[in-house]
């Protein structure tokens, strides 16, 4: 009977995970999916499109409110009051569909309230599952979140039936609907609080503690080059970044001067305590590292995957029918199948395992660019080509999945479940670093040296992170104990 309950207890959670991350991911696909051709459709100039991409920054930056969340917690009643305020949002869009300022800003505010629905359900998840239950977890949150985003297609579907205004009105009801679902998920446990300190107290603290306000520092100048790499703001400031990096030497040297080594921890605080635990746990500088380059292989390969089917003469129904579409579907199965491996053999050996496998297919794009030559728009392409390149297209997507299954398990297993959403949001960001960086550098990467060579120095781009699991390992021991005895 107990075994029965057990497993029962499992299934509700794994059933709560599943509905949360629908409701995560249909706000995503609203904003990459639904908005642009909207916009679009009321001869939007591209120029405005492109600002939406923009209005994106709030998913890479929610590490900086995501301890709001941690501190007052009621992670169900976020992710409530961030859908309905969502759904107001979409029901404005409605009777305001048209171009300009106001909408923009309707769809900047989206996707502030969408993120914070984020941060709400990561942090909630992260206690609602044990240790043992992450690989198939994260399984379902991979093909859940993606289900979502089909829903969020479903919608664009629509609009071409019922017009924009009831497209937008069907939206907020799932975005409501989805609200009304996380409102009726378990209860989430009673916690101590954590925080010590007041936010007074804690920035005293950091004032008179120089190695602790230089990390805080550090984070904060990196937000502010995440949001310049989206907003441009050096174009209207010049030498920007040099005033913000004289402003924070100068507030770094007056903590020198106030020095205190008998000041009360910052770890203790509201607002950085989650930033500066981490960093000052033995061993984590290098898992940053390693999150950085795990999966940088499969983020550089994947920018210029798109662009190598044009230039080999794909259409865009091909890319959407074979590598959208069909890739959606086998990276959620690749979620599934990575998240049983990694509960069957443990997130370490699923880190080298699933890693590897996950970056094979970039040999087979190596291939690809070496045997299908350049071919323009509509010129007749061999079978034998076409079903090579949508093979390893398919192998492609089971194995991102794969090996994001693994990745995400382990950031869900090195969080203290006391501050998860703010530790998780900064890790999501950290990695979402990795993703720019290789955005960035693939483009120029794939131009100068060409696709053949390039792919396969994305292949090579995976095996740096090797160098570093025995850290990432030694840190899910470290955190495996804790969790087992945690202390009184």
């Amino acid at each position: 009977m107990r075994d029965y309950l057990k497993r029962r207890d499992v299934r509700v959670r794994l059933f709560w995970i599943a509905v949360l991350y629908v409701a995560e991911g249909l706000p995503f696909g609203l904003f990459s999916d639904v908005f642009p051709v909207a916009f679009r459709e009321d001869h939007a100039p591209l120029s405005e499109i492109g600002i939406i991409s923009l209005l994106g920054l709030p998913w890479t930056l929610k590490f900086l409110w995501a301890p709001a969340i941690d501190h007052f917690r009621h992670h169900r009643l976020w992710m409530l009051g961030a859908d309905l305020a969502m759904a107001l949002a979409l029901g404005h869009l409605a009777w305001n569909h048209g171009v300009g300022p106001a909408a923009l800003i309707t769809i900047g505010v989206f996707t502030l309230l969408s993120s914070t629905n984020d941060i709400a359900i990561d942090g909630y998840s992260l206690e609602l599952l044990e240790v043992g239950e992450m690989g198939i977890g994260n399984g379902l949150r991979i093909g859940f979140y993606r289900a979502g985003m089909l829903a969020a297609g479903l919608v664009l579907i629509a609009s071409t039936y019922i017009g924009w205004r009831y497209a937008y009105i069907l939206a907020a009801g799932l975005v409501i609907a989805d609200g009304l679902a996380c409102l009726a998920a378990p209860r989430e446990q009673v916690r101590t609080a954590v925080d010590r300190q007041s936010l007074g107290q804690e920035l005293a603290s950091l004032s008179r503690r120089p190695k602790a306000l230089a990390l805080v520092l550090a984070l904060l100048f990196g937000a502010v080059w995440l949001a310049n790499d989206a907003l441009h703001w050096s174009r209207a400031i010049p030498h920007l970044f040099l005033y913000v990096a004289v402003a924070a030497l100068v507030v770094w040297a007056t903590s020198l001067v106030r020095r205190d080594s008998h000041a009360p921890p910052a770890s203790d605080g509201p607002l950085f305590g989650a930033l500066l635990e981490m960093t000052g746990r033995p061993g984590m500088p290098a898992v940053f590292v390693f999150i950085v380059l795990y999966k940088l292989g499969d983020s550089a390969i994947g920018f210029m995957v798109k662009p190598f089917w044009v230039d080999r003469g794909f259409s865009a129904a091909q890319i959407g029918a074979v590598s959208v579409m069909a890739g959606i579907g086998l990276s959620i199965l690749g979620g599934l199948v990575g998240g049983y491996i990694t509960d069957r053999i443990g997130i370490y050996k699923s880190l080298w395992v699933l890693g590897l496998v996950q970056v094979l297919p970039n040999l087979g794009y190596a291939a690809c660019a070496h045997i299908l030559p350049r071919a323009a728009l509509g010129a007749p392409i061999p079978l034998a080509h076409e079903l090579l390149l949508y093979s390893v297209s398919a192998l492609e997507s089971f194995a991102a999945g794969l090996g994001t299954a693994a990745f995400l398990a382990f950031l869900m297993a090195i969080v203290r479940k006391e501050r998860a959403a703010t530790e998780y949001a900064l890790l999501s960001s950290l990695f979402a670093v990795s993703l720019r960086l290789a955005g960035f550098a693939s483009g120029f990467g794939a131009q100068d040296l060409g696709y053949a060579p390039y792919f396969l120095l994305t292949f090579l781009l995976a095996f740096p992170a090797y160098l570093l699991l025995p850290a990432a390992g030694r840190m899910l021991a470290v955190m495996s104990a804790e969790s087992a005895h945690p202390p009184a």
